[in-house]
């Protein structure tokens, strides 16, 4: 299957979320996250430090959410 042009079917993005350090993080990131235009679902693995995120938003856009947020994202 080569990569097409559409983000309708893009696999989710992992980002590795730093200065998680509770449960009450993890659900400020996720709140952050969910906010983001075109994010469908946005799961927060606190234990692994990790945010998934399924919908159409750019990575760009979900790691200024997160900063924004007050913890610091990249691409896992």
């Amino acid at each position: 299957m080569g990569m097409q042009g559409s983000n309708e079917s893009a696999g989710p993005v992992v980002l590795q979320i730093s200065g998680m350090t509770c449960g009450g993080c993890a659900g400020a990131v996720g709140r952050a996250l969910s906010q983001v235009p075109g994010v469908l679902d946005a799961q927060v693995d606190l234990a692994q430090g990790r945010a998934t995120v399924r919908g159409t938003a750019r990575a760009q856009d979900l790691i200024r959410a997160v900063e924004d947020a007050g913890f610091s994202g990249a691409l896992a």
